[in-house]
């Protein structure tokens, strides 16, 4: 489907890869790994066709599109949700203005010309692309997309500006999966993904027909997702088969090897310079002596990555607290109508490891806020327990870091003790190495700036640690450093994040949030979602189980409970048989007026009234858009229906 020959990228003189070949086929589930600056967003940039290769080439073949979601930057305004993601189909759209123009031309044109014949034909055919497109499947799978990403039905006529920019680029996401390219590209697609959406993306993915490729420091997500995994380190591309977590374990053994390898080429080049030494001035031996000198000289040598995982961070030891670190009492916070909390209670004990979960817009970062103290209650009480001392972290802090300070001067403001002697080896945990200490805060990016800002924040010695999204731009190897921080911290934390991988073996609490309520799970992140899903399997199960009767009854008194059950169970499905046949019934009527109006459009004579050929076009192209959500209710009735009557327990006991 796309083939690389011998491609080659370089940035400030070094080359972040050198004579890469690769092919992606079409139905590839492959994951892009590496280090920070290895190379992988420019990678998906020349897939895309964004920059072209400074060496080599790319071939796509003609029939391949390309659908790439960059980590940040995009924006869109100037129209609603939902008039936004119908751009996605822009080609269908445009196929339909041709065919209501053409429609238009037919209405005043000569019946019998053979401009009037070509016009009836190319109708035919835009009708028939039309109808292979699914374009009456259009609005329902725009509903679909939307909303399995985490907009409401309200959110529909909202205009687009009014989003933040991490649902600016579900509203990217969205388009994407909707226009359903050959290849789709997606470099962090998850950094701005609530927990159910994030199931819900990688549902969708499952079942996508074409290749992907996906740049992700999720390691579950990877695992859940990919079958391939290629990984760029000192400028090669090596390809290993399967996910993110056999890439690791194939990864450690070719380790092992190369290491061996380069072992032996060290002793070998050892032993070669001390032949040229020893003999380097010896006339009878200057031949060989040359001849190893040349040896050496043309020696491609064994290149071994930085071991990176030997880097260690801990925390300032947490001062004692008391056994309640946190009580909130009554808790009241609205942002004008939008009510986010009313009388919640909530406390947080010594020892506890929260992670906050939830859809987006429920109130985690605001609770966040609300337990660290920079976010005001409208009513209630904050009482923080004996000697707890508060240290936050969010995104937004980054923008105020001094922009004067260069990174060291930064983290050395607030390190206190032994620390400070260890500052660039913290640095480097966050992904600042060499020279890059020494960078202005001025000049860095957003995503530098969120770590420094979290660097500098885990200086500050404190009890209860407060986290918003603390992993967004991190590395799988800072993530790793930062999960083992927390391990050994001594305090308590809350943790606003999606990340599964991260908080499951660090939480032993998570608190759910849903429509201004919170619940509390004990146990890590998939202990919460098995309990989830057990709630929800077990919803209707129990529904039926309090129905059931206690004891087997006697055979006048079955009879009677079968005739209450009968009564019941119509009393409970009338409303929406009637719905259902309703709704049959209306069906029926549109097809019949859809038949009739074919019929007429295959008549000649039918465009000779021009205002009626344009009314019933018209007419036709709603019953079109129409049918497909008439049939979708259809459809949901009558599940509903189902389970209506499967939930109805017999008599006796019996189901």
């Amino acid at each position: 489907m796309i083939s690389a020959t011998h491609i080659s990228m370089h940035f400030s003189g070094t080359y972040l890869f050198r004579d890469v070949s690769l092919r992606i086929g079409p139905h590839d589930r492959i994951g892009l790994v590496g280090s920070n600056g290895a190379g992988k967003s420019t990678l998906l940039k020349l897939f895309s066709g964004d920059i072209t290769p400074e060496k080599g080439e790319i071939a796509r073949a003609r029939y391949v599109t390309v659908g790439y979601l960059p980590q940040e930057g995009m924006s869109v305004a100037g129209r609603t949700l939902y008039a936004e993601a119908e751009r996605a189909f822009g080609d269908i759209l445009e196929t339909q203005t041709r065919l209501d123009e053409l429609h238009l031309q037919m209405a005043t044109a000569d019946q019998v010309s053979e401009d009037f014949k070509e016009m009836l034909e190319l109708a035919g055919e835009l009708q028939h692309k039309l109808e292979a497109s699914d374009v009456f499947r259009m609005k329902a799978n725009i509903e679909k997309v939307l909303m399995g990403l985490g907009f409401a039905v309200s959110d529909m006529t909202r205009q687009t500006a009014e989003f933040s920019g991490g649902w600016q680029m579900r509203i990217a996401l969205a388009k994407l999966l909707l226009q359903q390219p050959s290849l789709l590209l997606l470099d962090e697609p998850t950094n701005h993904l609530d927990l159910d959406s994030l199931q819900w993306v990688e549902e969708y993915i499952r079942g996508y027909e074409g290749a992907v490729i996906i740049v992700s420091h999720d390691r579950r997500f990877l695992d859940n997702m990919t079958t391939r995994t290629w990984e760029l380190s000192l400028g090669s591309l090596t390809e290993y088969h399967g996910n993110f977590t056999a890439y690791l374990s194939e990864r450690e053994g070719r380790r092992e090897l190369l290491l061996a390898a380069f072992r032996n080429q060290q002793q070998q080049i050892k032993q070669t310079e001390r032949f040229i030494e020893r003999f380097r001035y010896k006339a009878t031996k200057a031949r060989q002596v040359q001849s190893r000198i040349r040896q050496l000289e043309k020696l491609e040598q064994v290149e071994l990555e930085d071991d990176e995982d030997q880097i260690h961070f801990s925390f300032p030891p947490a001062p004692h607290s008391g056994s309640v670190v946190m009580q909130l009492k009554g808790l009241h916070k609205a942002y004008g109508d939008l009510v986010v909390f009313d009388g919640l209670d909530f406390e947080i004990d010594r020892g506890d490891r929260i992670a906050f979960v939830g859809v987006n817009g429920a109130g985690k970062s605001t609770l966040s806020r609300i337990v660290a103290g920079v976010e005001p209650v409208d009513g209630g009480t904050r009482t923080p327990g004996h000697l707890v001392v508060v240290s936050y972290f969010a995104q937004h802090q980054a923008e105020e870091l001094n922009p004067r300070n260069d990174v060291l001067q930064t983290v050395d403001e607030v390190a206190t003790g032994d620390i400070r002697k260890r500052l660039r080896s913290l640095l480097g945990c966050f992904l600042f190495s060499g020279d890059d200490v020494f960078k202005s805060v001025g000049v860095l990016s957003g995503g530098e700036k969120s770590r420094l800002a979290l660097a500098k924040m885990l200086l500050l010695p404190a009890n209860l640690l407060v986290l918003d999204e603390p992993t967004n731009h991190l590395d799988m190897r800072s993530k790793g450093v930062l999960q083992d921080a927390l391990a050994e911290f001594g305090g308590s934390y809350v943790i606003v994040s999606h990340d599964r991988d991260f908080l499951d073996p660090i939480v032993n609490k998570v608190v759910e949030f849903r429509k201004r309520l919170i619940r509390t799970y004990p146990g890590n992140i998939s202990d919460y979602l098995y309990a989830r899903e057990k709630e929800l399997a077990a919803g209707g199960v129990l529904s039926s189980a309090q129905a059931r009767p206690a004891v087997q009854a006697s055979e006048r008194e079955r009879k009677r409970l079968e005739a209450e059950q009968r009564q019941r169970r119509y009393a409970r499905t009338r409303p929406i048989m009637e719905k259902v046949a309703s709704l049959e019934r209306t069906i029926q009527a549109m097809e019949n007026e859809k038949s009739l109006i074919e019929q007429e459009m295959a008549d000649p004579e039918f465009y000779r009234d021009g205002e009626r050929a344009k009314a019933a076009a018209a007419r036709y192209r709603e019953l079109q858009e129409e049918l497909p959500d008439k049939y979708f209710r259809w459809g949901k009735l009558n599940e509903e229906l189902e389970h209506l009557r499967a939930d109805e327990p017999s008599a006796g006991g019996r189901q």
